[in-house]
């Protein structure tokens, strides 16, 4: 935001230095980015944060000097005569879109002369960087830059119809804006029309048609409050930016829309004479009645800066930067209410901040101690750490990847085929414009990336976001996922993934069950759950998968999802004294039927081994000469043991028993 030093003489008495004016400026929040002179003139540059858009006017910046240096401050409080009918018979407003304009003012002037703008106008426009061009145009360019508030002034007689409609774009319209070029606009786009046409980009840019000329004398004076991102969307979509789209996209005080305007009739009228027909226009909601009221106890001022500021200046200076105090203030605190064009302030802490920097953050000593509380890690903190923890020391490489994908890799891999991706269209993601719905591609991307580097063989994982599209009856979401990729086998990663539960989670079990998923070689997919609830899928990648991306070697991949992992971690372990007695193995191989799986034997052998089972694991399988083709043979290793004294034989024989009997019972299936 560049300020004129003359300018904003006009509004406070500007007596003190420059150099000291910068710099306590800077220290208040307004950054200085330079300052220039431009003959009789000094233009000063100041950083202007997003969050606070008041002081994208010169008066705002005035505003900030008179509390800064307690000086009074003079801001225009215009009150242009009127003459003549009302505007209501002119002209009308009609807003169809409230979501994307809130409310639109209007108002009309007629037999003003167009021409050229005063040398004190010409020269204060000059200084900010702002060419003239007619009084007209001037004068709205200048109350923008002095209130802070857009507007725009049509030519009403080339209004078709008389009138303004504010609407959405139906798509395909064309539209010449007043830098001549034509844009093809966007459905959705918020336009102000007249009664056949668009007249004007909301918050953007005036159109070419309706704009101020020579042969102007009837003037049409817009102010009004556009959402946004509305705003936002439709000049990055058009590559299509103004200082008052930059306005719009940080908000604006509605209750200024009425000042604004008549500051601008007020200047035509001493500018270009005319007539203001009687009246202001308002379509839409009026500003809000009851202004945001916010609290605040003047002990936590010393609790947060470390500094004891007293109370009678605590409210001096929220009073001097527009607050209101409601009723009086008590020995403990304070309400105040916010005026709208300081949205920003919300909360307690809000103030303190605004006390903080008019204060002076110079005047708060360095070593002061400041009571602090150091913050603890969350739960998911600390589900997090471990799980890095325990991938990395599985010889697996931690990445981070961008949540924009191309189509091409998007296709890759889909874990949920029936999610339509989401996009975003902006011209900087012309091409990577899809938010991932599984991690998976960008790893596989990556990995790609380090053979092309000639680092083969890398495992990779991440801890991210995905983007799920809204399903009739339930929002979108942005779940965390857990995902690894890997050129091991099928059982190495699955055994990786049992070893992270075994840790996080030793009470409970992960289990695979065999899914056919576009994407995994056949056979060689399942999807995971921990106990009872679905976590997540392991498989491996077909060729059709890992091709496009031209890998070098098969690739196995596993995506688990954070909040399952999480809801199951136990943060308080219980630690058992270390077993003074040997374990004893004994294997049972079994020949059973091709559908019974590992997970359907391994559960009957802990539900009948008894209270002496220690261990059950995977001993291995057999398929092929002696046992017949439609049976498989598995290994099974149990181990006993007891806490109390060495097993016997028979002991052991006699739990043995119950497993096979079990077995035998529940399954079908024998002792080869």
């Amino acid at each position: 935001m560049i300020v004129s030093w003359e300018w904003l003489g006009q509004y406070v008495s500007l007596e003190m230095p420059l150099e000291d004016l910068t710099t306590r400026l800077t220290m208040s929040g307004l950054n200085l980015e330079g300052v220039e002179s431009r003959g009789d003139d000094t233009a000063i540059d100041l950083e202007v944060t997003s969050n606070r858009p008041d002081c994208l006017g010169h008066v705002g910046v005035a505003r900030e000097i008179s509390v800064l240096y307690d000086l009074p401050l003079d801001s225009p409080d215009p009150h242009p005569a009127t003459a003549g009918n009302s505007v209501t018979e002119a002209t009308s407003v009609e807003i169809h879109s409230p979501e994307l304009c809130p409310r639109y003012t209007a108002r009309v002037l007629r037999g003003v002369r167009v021409g050229p703008s005063p040398d004190w106008l010409v020269r204060r426009l000059a200084t900010v960087g702002i060419a003239t061009i007619n009084n007209i145009v001037d004068i709205t360019n200048y109350v923008l830059l002095e209130t802070g508030q857009p507007l725009h002034a049509f030519d009403f007689d080339k209004l078709t119809g008389g009138r303004i409609v504010v609407r959405e774009s139906t798509g395909g319209e064309q539209f010449e804006a007043i830098n001549h070029t034509t844009y093809t606009l966007a459905p959705g786009m918020c336009v102000i029309a007249d009664a056949e046409k668009p007249v004007a980009l909301a918050g953007v840019m005036g159109g070419a048609e309706t704009e101020i000329s020579e042969a102007t004398t009837t003037v049409l004076v817009e102010t009004a409050e556009f959402a946004p991102l509305s705003v936002r969307n439709t000049a990055r979509s058009l590559s299509l930016f103004s200082d008052s789209s930059f306005r719009f996209e940080r908000g604006i005080d509605p209750h200024g829309l009425d000042i604004a305007s008549r500051r601008c009739c007020e200047l035509i009228l001493e500018l270009a004479g005319g007539e203001l027909l009687d009246d202001l226009i308002w379509a839409g909601e009026p500003p809000p009645e009851e202004p945001t009221s916010v609290s605040i106890r003047f002990a936590q001022v010393p609790r947060v800066l470390g500094v004891d500021v007293p109370s009678a200046d605590i409210c001096s200076i929220l009073e001097q930067l527009g607050l209101t105090l409601v009723g009086d203030a008590d020995t403990d605190g304070a309400t105040f209410t916010v005026p709208g064009w300081r949205r920003d302030l919300t909360r307690e802490i809000d103030l303190i901040e605004e006390v903080a920097r008019i204060w002076g953050y110079d005047r708060i000593p360095e070593d002061n101690r400041v009571p602090l509380t150091l913050s603890r890690p969350t739960h998911r903190d600390l589900v997090t750490n471990t799980l890095r923890d325990l991938f990395c020391a599985s010889g697996f490489n931690e990445a981070m990847t961008l949540s924009f994908i191309t189509a091409e890799l998007f296709s890759i891999f889909r874990p949920d085929p029936d999610r339509e991706p989401l996009s975003v269209e902006h011209s900087s993601r012309r091409h990577e414009n899809l938010l991932r719905q599984s991690l998976v591609p960008s790893l596989l991307q990556s990995r790609r990336e380090n053979e092309r580097h000639g680092t083969f063989g890398v495992d990779l994982f991440e801890i991210a976001n995905v983007y799920l599209e809204a399903r009739p009856g339930a929002e979108g979401s942005e779940p965390t996922r857990v995902t690894a990729v890997t050129g091991r086998s099928f059982g190495e990663l699955k055994g990786v993934c049992e070893m992270v539960v075994s840790r996080l989670a030793p009470h409970s079990r992960l289990t695979a069950r065999p899914i056919e998923l576009p994407g995994f070689v056949e056979g060689r997919g399942a999807r995971l759950f921990l106990d009872d609830s679905p976590c997540g899928c392991l498989g491996e990648l077909t060729r059709d998968a890992t091709d496009p991306l031209d890998l070098r070697d098969a690739v196995t991949i596993v995506e688990l999802d954070l909040a399952t992992i999480e809801s199951a971690v136990e943060t308080t372990r219980r630690f058992q004294e270390l077993p003074r007695f040997p374990a004893i193995e004994r294997d049972l191989n079994f020949l059973l039927d091709e559908h019974i799986t590992w997970e359907d034997l391994e559960g009957v052998v802990r539900d009948n081994a008894g209270p002496l089972l220690d261990s059950v694991s995977f001993g291995g399988q057999y398929r092929g000469e002696q046992i017949p083709a439609d049976k498989k043979s598995y290994v099974v290793t149990i181990g006993y043991r007891s806490d109390q004294r060495t097993l016997t034989n028979e002991e052991i024989e006699d739990a043995q028993a119950q497993v096979v009997a079990a077995c035998q019972a529940d399954l079908g299936i024998s002792l080869r």
